[in-house]
């Protein structure tokens, strides 16, 4: 598999340090655009029986730290995907009706039905990574979410959804390099926000707190990938394969034609 030194074991520490946000592998930026256009396509086949088997679905979940690239993931790697059977959800701040559920509760009901598939920008990661770092849950409580979230992938696992999960691991110096061209493009000002900087000055807090929710949260029925980000050609590349890899394992099929069809004539 291609992504084999991207992905740590399961049970095992997870160190970011020892994964290089610059790695490019052994690829040039032409041939890597090049190959990931051919993965599109690969991608687009696999999602049309997908959609048509309607007897699994695959979930795809994106987190990393601000300016990472996520939107970017969305827009690049599902460029010319059928829409009609992906689905992609925003985490953002919960609303005071989801505050009065427990944590899961708002991120079950966008998980996606069979036939499709899920992306989710940010997730139910949020509540062992924001929460742990400001401090909203007492570690008590925070703590325990390590395996109640095993236990909702699980649960999703057995019923059909193939999960894989990518941490978009950007330098911090890449993340101010894209902070400052965000306040230097005019088309760009409007997604840089002040609240960006407090969370740059946790950058170690945030690092610790992803090393124990990759670790702790990384299984054979939903692995954590660390994908090196700095490049955004190469993380494209990178995750497209990751995902081509893993609908070709789902092995989709279509539906056997009805009975009779060789029959029909269309009539004038």
């Amino acid at each position: 598999m291609v992504a084999s030194k991207y992905a740590p074991k399961p049970g095992s520490k997870v160190k970011l340090k020892n994964y290089d946000p610059e790695d490019k592998g052994k690829l040039d930026k032409d041939k890597a655009k090049a190959e990931t256009a051919e993965l599109q396509e690969k991608m687009q086949s696999l999602q049309e029986r997908l959609f048509a088997e309607g007897k699994q679905s695959l979930l795809i979940v994106l987190q990393a730290m601000d300016t990472g690239g996520k939107d970017g993931v969305i827009k690049k790697v599902f460029e010319g995907i059928n829409p009609q059977g992906v689905r992609v959800a925003a985490f953002k701040a919960p609303t005071p009706e989801e505050l009065s559920h427990d944590f899961l509760w708002r991120v079950h009901e966008e998980t996606p039905p069979k036939g499709y598939i899920g992306i989710f920008n940010r997730s139910h990661y949020e509540d062992v990574l924001v929460v742990r770092v400001n401090n909203i849950v007492p570690p008590e409580v925070w703590q325990k979410r390590y395996d109640h979230i095993n236990a909702f992938e699980k649960l999703l696992a057995e019923n059909g959804t193939r999960i894989i999960k990518f941490y978009l691991h950007i330098s911090k110096d890449e993340q101010k390099k894209r902070l400052q061209d965000r306040l230097d493009t005019p088309e760009k000002l409007w997604k840089f926000s002040l609240g960006d900087l407090p969370v740059r000055e946790r950058w170690d807090d945030y690092m610790a707190a992803y090393e124990d929710a990759i670790a702790k949260c990384n299984t054979d029925y939903a692995p954590w990938y660390i994908i090196p980000a700095n490049s955004k050609w190469y993380r494209d590349w990178l995750i497209a394969n990751i995902i081509v890899e893993t609908l070709e394992a789902m092995n989709p099929q279509y539906p056997p034609p009805e009975e009779g069809l060789d029959k029909v004539v269309i009539p004038d």
